[in-house]
């Protein structure tokens, strides 16, 4: 199985750093969210400790944080303040926040030749996410059912437009969905291995029909990457919005022949995206004691 798994946190938290006066946040959260630092946002401990827990609990033993260079507040965070204990954790230097493609051949250079898991630093998924797409070493990404996002977490219709919807090649309600627990907190998800990737519409905007069929699965940036995946990467064009990104270089990789597994997931995943979201998200996660 994967035991690596990769988390990008170099981002700018432009969306983060925008003032919101209707937001609910205490001293300590004001604080960071004006750096930007999503994963340090405190929700009792560091939001990154509760995916690093996360990790731990599906079988994921090394994690390498994508930072910014220098003295980086997350790069203190675990190595002086609070090391983990559970997981190994490594650092790769990203020069510039220029996409997710570029984020994770960054972090290829110290993964090395073997696949590994690939994941936002704001956004907890579910242990059952992780644990599926580490069970085999073949590229593959996490599928979520669009009305569990909005049902269970704290992800309204709207927001489904701003990230990536994904064709899937398979008929999954017909694909053998068998029960499990995403982690120890949440109801019964659901889960299929069978599906196939055939295409990603990212960020489809206001084209977007939310009550289509089309509009089903959800991709949240939750990937197992293989070498032929990274080396896609490193070819990948820009994007329009400037940037190298990963679902692109996805797609340029199915274009060429790779073939990229889906994990389809009835559970929800929050999103720490934005100030308003602080608060949703420390009530989702209040019974929940991170051990990194």
């Amino acid at each position: 199985m994967i035991r690596t798994a990769v988390i990008m946190a170099r981002g700018l938290g432009t969306r983060m750093r925008r003032a919101d006066t209707a937001a609910t946040l205490d001293a300590k959260q004001a604080a960071v969210a004006d750096t930007g630092a999503k994963g340090m946002i405190p929700i009792g401990r560091p939001f990154l400790e509760y995916l690093l827990s996360a990790l731990a609990d599906a079988g994921i033993t090394r994690v390498v944080l994508v930072v910014a260079p220098g003295a980086d507040p997350i790069r203190h965070h675990f190595t002086t303040v609070a090391p983990p204990h559970r997981v190994q954790v490594e650092f790769a230097e990203q020069p510039e926040p220029i996409g997710t493609a570029d984020a994770v051949v960054r972090a290829a250079a110290v993964v090395g030749h073997e696949p590994f898991l690939v994941l936002n630093a704001d956004n907890y998924y579910p242990v059952a996410a992780y644990a599926a797409l580490a069970a085999e070493t073949s590229a593959g990404v996490a599928a979520f059912d669009r009305d569990a996002l909005v049902r269970e977490g704290n992800i309204d219709a709207e927001r489904v437009r701003a990230y990536a919807v994904l064709d899937i090649a398979t008929d999954v309600q017909s694909a053998g969905l068998s029960d499990v627990r995403p982690d120890a907190r949440s109801a019964p998800a659901k889960t299929s291995l069978t599906a196939r990737l055939r295409g990603i519409v990212e960020k489809p905007g206001e084209s977007l029909d939310l009550n289509s069929p089309a509009a089903r699965w959800v991709g949240m940036n939750l990937w197992a990457v293989t070498p032929a995946i990274v080396d896609a990467c490193r070819r990948v064009p820009r994007s329009r919005r400037g940037e190298f990104e990963l679902p692109e270089a996805v797609g340029l990789a199915l274009s060429e022949g790779v073939e990229v597994r889906v994990v389809c997931m009835t559970a929800p995943v929050l999103d720490l995206s934005q100030r308003s979201d602080i608060a949703t998200v420390a009530r989702h996660l209040h019974d929940v004691v991170p051990r990194p």
